[in-house]
């Protein structure tokens, strides 16, 4: 969580899958991220697209809500969740998804 209340949300991105959906972790202690396999190609932003699109769905809050932060053109990226749709997101999806239980549909 940022000083102003932003919370941001690392994900490793695996584009041109068959469907969306969380497979698990990605990376070391103190540095994993969600591992997500995206139904998007990698092309003019439509995956970053999709991406966001997808985690705002996830969390139940409007799309202008969620912004990438950084990884524009990486599989590795994060995303920023304002303070104000944090505060009312429903995180319990995208922890269940984390620990590796059901995704959360596309």
């Amino acid at each position: 969580m940022e000083k102003n209340g932003d919370v941001l949300v690392d994900v490793h991105v695996v584009p041109n899958a068959a469907k969306t959906q969380v497979v698990g972790l990605h990376g070391e202690d103190g540095q994993q991220a969600l591992r997500l396999r995206l139904n998007a190609p990698p092309v003019d932003g439509k995956a970053n697209q999709a991406l966001v699109k997808w985690l705002a769905g996830c969390l139940g809050v409007p799309q202008q809500a969620v912004t990438l932060a950084r990884g524009e053109t990486s599989r590795r990226k994060q995303l920023r969740v304002s303070a104000a749709a944090a505060g009312r997101a429903s995180w319990d999806e995208l922890v269940k998804a984390a620990a590796g239980k059901d995704a959360p549909p596309a």
